[in-house]
């Protein structure tokens, strides 16, 4: 059992967090609930969680020497990547060194930040059903494999988040633009994508799965719409059948356990009838899993901090819940939100404003969060309140 100390003094438990977005913020606040001395580094100034934390920090995170510098400097006892963009062969050393224990591991940071590796890991060393795939490193590797694969299909890099560098092709005009656009917005500039083959689904769930000192635990399947692979809504719970329920489990159980470690996992997964598809896998809180803010007696968050520190979890439904993306809608830095009071007139509805310093019309600027006595009735008052939040 962990033993937590004071912060800010010699007996404290230090934490720090690679990242400082919404979801971190997130763990960053239930951490210290618990009395954790939390350090966030992030690429710019007065990200979200570096907001509430105990001391913040900005650094390239794929620079190794100044991340390795900086660890040195803070000695936290424990790592929390929250982002993709970090030099993880560096994590990796540091986490050898027994200079501090990355969460969950950094081997799972390491292979989980390339769709590359991750995909090699599930479909081929576990054997886990997945969509049909292929690698490419040039426009002309990229087009052999669409003449394999078939259209439609999509295109990705292999280093990416949230939907960044994504496209859908569905003819031969298509093929150009995707490789431009992946290369456009590529975490590093390595000409690197995957082409994978669409599967006919009936829909996606995330599968969050917590690895703990008393085993692993799954909450409840949650649904979500993406567009452009971002995602704009969530629900939970999504209805699936027994036996989809049981394969999804079956699957995210392997993958979580061949990547190790502890804390919580978003296993994401392609559901049609019975059938179940890996997608991919996140070793940390998912943006979809911000529904369980009102869903879950521990949300998603409450559960990474829990399992990390080897305390009690609980992954039981509270109630139905949503969550609806508001973004920012303009191009502009410290913008403001009116509608507030409205959007919080609508019955069990909760908001979360992110505090981002500069907005962008696509950027997630916050969420509108609701319960509601079954899924249907929590997405149209999370939608509703979303709606009246109007950035100005």
């Amino acid at each position: 059992m962990t033993v937590i100390g004071t912060p800010l003094s010699r007996s404290a438990l230090k934490v720090m967090f690679l990242g400082g977005g919404e979801l971190g913020k997130e763990v960053v606040i239930e951490l210290q609930r618990l009395g954790v001395e939390t350090i966030v580094v992030d690429r710019y100034a007065n990200a979200p969680a570096q907001q509430v934390a105990h001391r913040a920090h900005v650094i390239d995170m794929t620079d190794a020497t100044a991340l390795r510098a900086l660890v040195e400097q803070e000695r936290p006892h424990l790592i929390v990547p929250e982002i993709e963009a970090i030099a993880t062969d560096e994590l990796v050393r540091i986490e050898a060194e027994g200079l501090a224990r990355v969460i969950p591991t950094a081997s799972a940071a390491h292979i989980t930040m390339n769709r590359e590796r991750i995909r090699m890991l599930a479909a081929e060393e576990l054997s886990l059903p997945t969509s049909p795939y292929a690698f490419a490193s040039s426009l002309k590797d990229m087009q052999t494999a669409i003449d394999r694969i078939g259209f439609p299909c999509f295109v990705k890099p292999v280093m990416s988040s949230s939907g960044k560098g994504q496209s859908r092709l569905k003819t031969q005009a298509d093929v150009a633009p995707a490789w431009e656009c992946a290369m456009s917005a590529g975490r590093v500039k390595q000409p690197r994508v995957i082409v994978e083959g669409q599967v006919d689904f009936d829909f996606e769930v995330t599968l969050l799965t917590v690895r703990a000192i008393s085993g692993t635990h799954f909450c409840e399947p949650i649904g979500h719409v993406q567009v452009d692979g971002d995602y704009v809504e969530s629900w939970q719970p999504q209805a699936m059948t027994a036996q989809a329920l049981a394969r999804a489990r079956d699957i995210a159980g392997k993958v979580t356990s061949a990547l190790g470690g502890q804390g919580i996992f978003g296993v994401e997964l392609f559901v049609k009838g019975d059938e179940v598809w890996f997608s991919e896998v996140s070793p940390r809180p998912h943006d979809t899993g911000l529904v369980t803010l009102v869903s879950q007696n521990q949300s998603e968050f409450a559960l990474h901090a829990r399992a990390i520190l080897d305390l009690p979890i609980d992954t039981m439904l509270r109630a139905p819940g949503a969550s609806a993306v508001i973004y920012g809608g303009m191009e502009a830095k410290g913008i403001a939100f009116d509608g507030v009071a409205e959007a919080l007139a609508v019955p069990d509805t909760e908001l979360r404003l992110f505090g981002k310093p500069e907005s962008f019309k696509k950027r997630r600027m916050g969420v509108a969060l609701a319960r509601g006595r079954d899924a249907k009735e929590a997405r149209a008052r999370a939608k509703r309140a979303a709606s009246a939040i109007r950035p100005v």
